[in-house]
């Protein structure tokens, strides 16, 4: 059974006020003293986020586990510097850019500017394993279609500096304007992924491979499929649940390869086109079809999804969790409709984002 491991980027806020709080280098100080270093705990781009990563899983219950325990944990540490934890993709509550004292993200400030500074967002990594590079790219070039529906799935940042974006992911579009980033043409082999990755770091504009920021890509350190796309989700289920549909596609692609069935001839820019409607619309509207590239209910394309992965959720106990799973957020929503629903009840984005403090433990 394929393994499935998590990173999750994490928001930190100030304990009182709710606002983005640049503490990072202290927790994970305090990570350390903990033996924290041992659980995954790192830092990113900005000093007020956090990220951590699981020990790949081949079971879910595992995976769910770990990810609450991580969260636990990450609260801990985050308190003893008087912050807090929240499993926001973006913040709520405008902030200053505080770029952690690093070489490399200095290095990215310098070159990318504002972009660099603009990026206080949080995301979720899926990782699946897979056999060689060989099928690693296979699964690549027929997953792409499937993306733009994990991003609806996921959205959970509705809110940029203290404004109602109009999105269910407006991380997706902060994030969308680094110049390597979003979805990609079929690669075709490991060969021609590689040489393509080769190929935008000679032109100067990417520090290193690590700059290329597909939706989906083979990982640097572990024989890997990275699926980038999703926001960081608000409630640990949902993550769960991505992680078990994230399974199911590479295994549904790698099984498609076997049987040399070739990937979905679909364009890049329609597969933008894609991305930007789940971006904007999440489960509240119209998708495109991943099938068909033509817009449909958001419900169909969910259930399409789940028509598409069902085998390879059933070789894997995953397809009762999953259904349950999806069945959930169509009715209760993504992060960014629970997001808007807690503003209209409190009235108060600091109200709100303490209330996702409290769910990112539940």
């Amino acid at each position: 059974m394929r393994s499935v491991g998590v990173e999750e980027e994490l928001l930190l806020v100030d304990a009182a006020t709710w606002e983005p709080h640049a503490v990072s280098a202290a927790v994970l100080e305090a990570a350390g003293r903990a033996g924290g270093g041992d659980r995954g705990f790192q830092k990113e781009l900005h000093g007020q986020q956090l990220e951590f990563a699981t020990c790949p899983r081949t079971e879910m219950t595992e995976l769910a586990a770990e990810i609450r325990e991580r969260r636990a944990e990450a609260a801990e540490f985050a308190g003893k510097a008087g912050a807090a934890v929240a499993a926001l993709a973006t913040s709520p509550l405008p902030f200053q850019s505080a770029i952690n004292p690093d070489e490399r993200y200095l290095w990215m400030e310098r070159e990318f500017g504002p972009i660099t500074r603009a990026q206080l967002t949080c995301g979720c990594h899926v990782h699946v394993s897979v056999e060689s590079d060989e099928e690693g790219v296979a699964v690549l070039d027929r997953i792409r279609p499937w993306l733009s529906v994990l991003l609806a799935l996921t959205g959970n940042s509705p809110f940029w500096r203290g404004q109602d974006s109009g999105y269910s992911s407006y991380r997706s579009r902060v994030w969308g304007r680094w110049p390597s980033a979003g979805p990609v043409e079929i690669f075709g082999s490991a060969a021609g992924y590689h040489d393509y990755v080769a190929s935008m770091v000679a032109t100067g504009v990417l520090r290193d491979p690590a700059m290329a920021y597909f939706d989906a890509r083979l990982a640097e350190r572990y024989p890997t499929v990275e699926v980038r796309v999703a926001d960081v989700c608000l409630d640990a289920s949902t993550t769960v649940v991505l992680a078990a549909l994230v399974r199911g596609l590479v295994e549904t692609a790698a099984r498609e390869w076997r049987e040399r069935e070739p990937p979905l001839p679909h364009r890049v820019g329609s597969l933008r086109l894609a991305s930007w409607r789940a971006g904007r619309s999440g489960l509240e509207d119209r998708l495109v079809h991943p099938l068909t590239m033509r817009p449909a209910p958001a419900e169909a394309v969910v259930r399409s999804l789940l028509a598409h992965v069902r085998d390879a959720l059933r070789d894997h106990g995953d397809l009762s969790f999953a259904e349950d799973g999806l069945g959930r957020l169509l009715r209760t929503g993504n992060g960014a409709r629970v997001q808007r629903d807690v503003l209209r009840r409190t009235g108060s984005l600091h109200a709100m984002v303490a209330e996702c403090v409290r769910r990112t433990q539940s």
